[in-house]
């Protein structure tokens, strides 16, 4: 009985230090699960989101000074829709940035040309609206220096802002622009017209307007063809973007104005 007893006991107690390194082992693996989702969400964060300021130095929104803003455009030139938004900002004698694509520019250097003589900046937005995610610093060079000579062809000058396709940001590319001497600039307001209806554009640019406040918007569609493109939407809904801007006491600037001057 006593050696039954001891066997009993001696289970029992196997039971409970394996019951015990479970609890320590699931305790663990918790922890490691909690800081690897606590460091994904940072990583999304800096590298992602547009008010993020990990990689520095970054405009993300103008002077808090006054009530000035500024518009820009990406993903341009674009036939028809181009056109379109330059007519409306003559229209309305607003001044506006255009982030384009060295692809598109090849194709339309006449829109260029005009974006230029009407008095708007450019910013480079690399040759081929590349996601710049898990891309090397060579490459992110080759796309920004393919549209900066692109640009310089057509239009006698190298842009001194860059806006990286879906505010997406990597290692080595604060490096690759400042051996360039050119800016981050990112947004702070945004008319979500990749989704959104003409009413929700509006509402949306106009709900995110502050003091300095950068607002996103699209004249073309990444790189693609003039029959994948429609910015019909963006373009309907930028007088209304600009008037009730206007009517909330803001005015228009020029990006440049934003820049840091040293």
């Amino acid at each position: 009985m006593k050696f039954e007893s001891w066997g009993l006991h001696s289970n029992s107690s196997v039971l409970t230090s394996n019951f015990m390194d479970s609890k320590v082992t699931l305790t663990a693996v918790l922890i490691l699960a909690a800081i690897g989702l606590a460091f994904g969400l940072w990583f999304c964060w800096a590298c992602a989101i547009p008010s993020s300021t990990f990689f520095r130095p970054v405009l993300v929104r103008g002077p808090r000074e006054g009530k000035r803003v500024s518009l820009t455009f990406d993903d341009g030139p674009a036939v028809y829709f181009t056109e379109r938004v330059l007519d409306i900002l003559r229209e309305h004698n607003v001044p506006a940035t255009f982030f384009v694509c060295g692809k598109n520019v090849e194709e339309h250097p006449d829109l260029l040309r005009r974006i230029v003589a009407e008095g708007h900046e450019v910013g480079n937005h690399t040759y081929s609206h590349l996601y710049l995610f898990f891309k090397s610093r060579r490459r992110m060079a080759e796309e920004i220096d393919r549209t900066q000579a692109i640009i310089e062809r057509i239009a006698g000058f190298r842009p001194q802002i860059f806006r990286p396709p879906y505010g997406a940001r990597w290692f080595g590319l604060i490096p690759t622009l400042l051996e360039r001497g050119m800016h981050l600039i990112l947004w702070s307001a945004a008319g979500y017209d990749w989704k959104k209806n003409v009413r929700g554009i509006t509402q949306a640019a106009l709900r995110g307007l502050k003091p300095g406040a950068i607002i996103l918007l699209h004249d073309g569609r990444e790189t693609r063809s003039a029959a994948e493109i429609d910015r019909s939407r963006t373009v309907l809904a930028l007088p209304g973007i600009i008037n009730g801007a206007r009517r909330q006491g803001y005015t228009f600037a020029p990006l440049r104005d934003f820049l840091p001057t040293t």
